[in-house]
């Protein structure tokens, strides 16, 4: 089979993470490939996700590696026994490569963290809100272009959705709530749309007010997604050309410690839907 031409975020991971375990066990690609039967070149793209890898392989490269962490590598082995083809797979070619990644971070997390402070978290936007937003890009995007944006947004709530719940933590900031993006009207729908999805199973939704002042890393809007084993979480962070993914153990720390500071500053559940009531009572 030949190399994957444009590996998914997930599959990139799954290379990267054996060649972590490679470099930690102090042995090269060629190395590698002497013990396992294989050249250099096809360990490099194993390791750059652009060649599929099986369940027995990885426990071949866990054993060479002297991998002890039999949890971690059982977690990679789901990784890699992954087949089926998400609902993203609709928009492959038509949107950004980013997008489809965000989609298949969010469905296969076992939990998220989202934090926020000038726009209302993507999984909990009304359409009439995305709308809004992508109509306002940079650059400017043709009106079939918007509809396929809103159109992966709307199902990308899914997650907030389905049986059992995804647990969900959105830690919104007052600006965001009073930040008018598709009309006084609008902006008053979607705060009422934020109270509704805070009572589904699974999610919480946390106000920071503009009067519990600041906190270290406010200024770091982002998704959190939990991996099967914490070495397999991962950042999502939104820039100006798309989603920077990170999972460094290092970035992994600083935003643990960011988000623990968000949801320390911000108002408990019930006291957040009574703050969104009335925000939205005030438009």
């Amino acid at each position: 089979m030949p190399p994957r031409a444009a590996p998914t975020a997930r599959q990139q991971r799954l290379g990267a993470e054996l060649r972590k375990m490679r470099e930690q066990a102090g042995l090269s690609a060629g190395d590698a490939g002497r013990l396992i039967g294989a050249d250099r070149t096809r360990i490099s793209n194993i390791e750059a996700g652009r060649l599929g890898v099986s369940s027995e392989r990885i426990h071949t490269f866990a054993t060479i590696y002297r991998c002890p962490d039999g949890e971690y590598v059982d977690a990679l082995v789901r990784m890699a026994e992954e087949r089926h083809k998400g609902w993203w797979e609709q928009f492959r070619g038509i949107l950004t490569t980013t997008m489809l990644d965000l989609a298949e971070l969010e469905y296969h997390a076992t939990s998220l963290t989202v934090m926020q402070f000038v726009y209302i978290p993507g999984l909990l936007q009304t359409e009439e809100y995305a709308l809004s937003l992508f109509r306002n890009a940079v650059p400017p995007l043709n009106a079939i272009e918007v509809d396929r944006r809103v159109s992966h947004r709307m199902n990308r709530k899914c997650v907030t959705r389905r049986a059992p719940a995804t647990p969900c933590t959105f830690v919104v900031h007052e600006a965001a709530l009073r930040m008018i993006h598709p009309g006084r009207e609008g902006q008053r729908r979607q705060l009422d749309r934020l109270i509704e999805v805070s009572a589904y199973e699974g999610v919480t939704v946390r106000v920071i007010p503009f009067s519990h002042g600041s906190f270290p890393g406010a200024n770091s809007s982002c998704t959190y997604a939990t991996g099967s084993v914490p070495r397999l979480d991962t950042i999502q962070i939104d820039t100006a050309h798309g989603s920077l993914f990170l999972d460094t153990e290092s970035h992994l720390e600083n935003y643990r410690s960011i988000l623990r500071h968000a949801k320390e500053t911000s108002l408990p559940p019930k006291d957040s839907r009574d703050f969104i009531r009335s925000v939205a009572k005030q438009l």
